[in-house]
C-alpha cells in the first residue's frame, strides 16, 4: 500500500512538471539568466526527467549528468546566439532553477 502510494505521488509530481513545461522565447528567460539562475539540458537528456531529478535531490544523478556536461549553466555566447536568433526554448521552473533544452536545430 505504502509503496503505491510513492508511486501514485511520484506520477503526481510528474505530471505537474509536465503541466508546467513550455515553450518560452528567450527574451523572456534573460532576468534569469543574468541572475545565474537558468541551467541548460543537452538533447541527450529529457527535460522532464532532469527537473524531476532536481526537485526530488537526487544528487547521483544530477552529478553525473553535470560531469558529462549535459546540465550546465547557460554560456553568455548561448544567450548571445538565441537573442540573435529569436530563439525560443522549452523551460520548467524547478526553483531555484530554469532548466531549458533547445528546440529542434537548436533555435
Amino acid at each position: 500500500m505504502i509503496e503505491e502510494l510513492l508511486r501514485q505521488d511520484r506520477e503526481l509530481k510528474r505530471a505537474k512538471i509536465i503541466s508546467e513545461t513550455a515553450k518560452i522565447p528567450w527574451l523572456d528567460l534573460q532576468r534569469f539568466f543574468a541572475a545565474g539562475k537558468v541551467m541548460q539540458v543537452t538533447s541527450e537528456l529529457d527535460l522532464v526527467d532532469v527537473a524531476f531529478a532536481l526537485q526530488e535531490d537526487d544528487i547521483e544523478k544530477v552529478k553525473i549528468w553535470t560531469e558529462k556536461m549535459q546540465v550546465f549553466p547557460v554560456t553568455d555566447d548561448d544567450a548571445r546566439n538565441w537573442v540573435a536568433s529569436n530563439a525560443s526554448l522549452w523551460a520548467v521552473v524547478v526553483k531555484p532553477w530554469v532548466l531549458v533544452q533547445t528546440i529542434g536545430n537548436g533555435s
